[in-house]
């Protein structure tokens, strides 16, 4: 792998794949939190339109581009970045990586593009609110941060959107579209050489060869002081909806951060033998679906165990899952638990990188978050470092019930 920064400041990473399909990504430190002084919802909504229309180019053009060489352009939103990705035969990978660059750099939104793409994020917000697991989520969310920019929802509201105008998202990506603030990554079977040239030349192309004389001032410095709270709404569903959940380590606090991670995988991770989905969902039939998530934001985190049962399990639900939490914070976990919990997390992490397209998400993300992309060794050896004690530390720090928030949908 090839690692760098081009004379602009873009960060970028190339790396050799096995395959003759290839895959680019623009990966933006911009996203939801970074709303201050715009509407809600403008970021997603950038996201949304830039591909409606470049200097160069009509949004039909764009949308036709990619298609006739049967590839695929994407984007999504997170409350920290902003990414848009390729996927085309390796031989098409210039022009591809081209055009992410251009949408970035010159994007028009045109008036008719944006009323239409109005209607299209209203429906999407609909949409979710009409979706009792998402929305209590959401709105767990914007309670546990209340006062932080981290509360502010992805897609905004559908008051929020209708006010966007053309010249907001204009100023919006002159502002935080900055090359100091974007990675360059690429996965594709093409000498890592020549991919690091290319982008090189395309940062130049773009951005030109110096850096902006003045950096874009840092503002993910403020930590969210979260209040407890527990909150029942009523929904009228036929079923209960329930986010448990505290503020929890932030992607640069690495030890506690790896131990959070092994912590959420054994109490509810994706595989089906995790303690809450083997009583709940395996043994008794309790609820349709429970996980334990945990997002890792620039200053904080979150950690937020989601269930959705019926109401008359409501109440066994919540004390099967306070009973485990005791029992993994009274005392550490055996060496044999903890060498098969490693195990399954390791295993659960090389296959879900085993993908071209994954590999190059994840090293835009590391970029953006370390100013480096870990390898697999290093990750490993990270997780093999993690000690049972670490674990218990982290279950009594994050599920102490006097910093643990519930919200219930009935």
């Amino acid at each position: 792998m090839r690692s760098g920064k081009a004379g602009c400041g873009m960060q970028y990473a190339v790396k050799k794949g096995g395959s003759a399909v290839g895959y680019c990504a623009l990966s933006i430190k911009c996203g939801t939190r970074d709303e201050a002084g715009y509407h809600a919802g403008i970021a997603h909504f950038v996201e949304h339109t830039i591909f409606k229309g470049t200097e160069h180019r009509s949004a039909y053009v764009i949308n036709s581009y990619l298609d006739r060489l049967g590839g695929e352009l994407n984007a999504f939103t997170t409350k920290e970045e902003i990414v848009f990705h390729a996927t085309v035969l390796k031989e098409d990978l210039g022009k591809a990586a081209s055009l992410l660059l251009e949408l970035a750099t010159c994007p028009t939104f045109p008036e008719h593009e944006i009323q239409t793409e109005k209607g299209v994020v209203t429906d999407e917000i609909h949409s979710y609110k009409d979706t009792p697991s998402e929305d209590v989520y959401d709105r767990f969310e914007e309670m546990i941060f209340a006062g932080h920019p981290l509360s502010g929802n992805i897609l905004g509201t559908a008051a929020s959107v209708k006010k966007i105008t053309r010249d907001e998202l204009l100023q919006f990506v002159k502002e935080k579209f900055r090359p100091e603030k974007m990675a360059f990554t690429i996965v594709a079977d093409i000498n890592e050489d020549r991919m690091e040239k290319d982008v090189l030349k395309l940062a130049e192309k773009f951005f030109g060869n110096s850096e902006p004389a003045e950096k874009a001032p840092e503002t993910r410095l403020s930590t969210p002081s979260a209040e407890r709270f527990e909150k029942t709404i009523s929904k009228r569903n036929h079923q209960a909806n329930c986010v448990i959940g505290a503020l929890a380590p932030s992607l640069y606090q690495e030890r506690e951060r790896l131990a959070t991670v092994l912590l959420c995988n054994i109490l509810g991770g994706p595989a089906s033998n995790s303690i809450l989905n083997s009583i709940l969902r395996e043994k008794n039939g309790w609820v349709y679906g429970v996980e334990c998530g945990y997002t890792q934001f620039s200053d904080t985190g979150l950690v937020a165990i989601t269930l959705g049962c019926d109401k008359a399990n409501l109440d066994k639900c919540l004390k099967a899952i306070d009973k485990e939490i005791g029992k993994l914070q009274a005392e550490p976990l055996s060496e044999r638990k903890l060498k098969a919990a490693k195990k399954q997390l390791l295993g659960q992490l090389a296959i879900s990188s085993d993908n071209g397209e994954t590999q190059c998400l994840s090293m835009g993300k590391g970029l953006m978050a370390y100013g480096k992309v870990s390898s697999g060794s290093e990750n490993r050896s990270l997780v093999e470092g993690i000690t049972a004690e670490d674990v218990r530390e982290m279950a009594i720090r994050i599920f102490d019930k006097d910093r643990l928030s519930r919200l219930v949908y009935i």
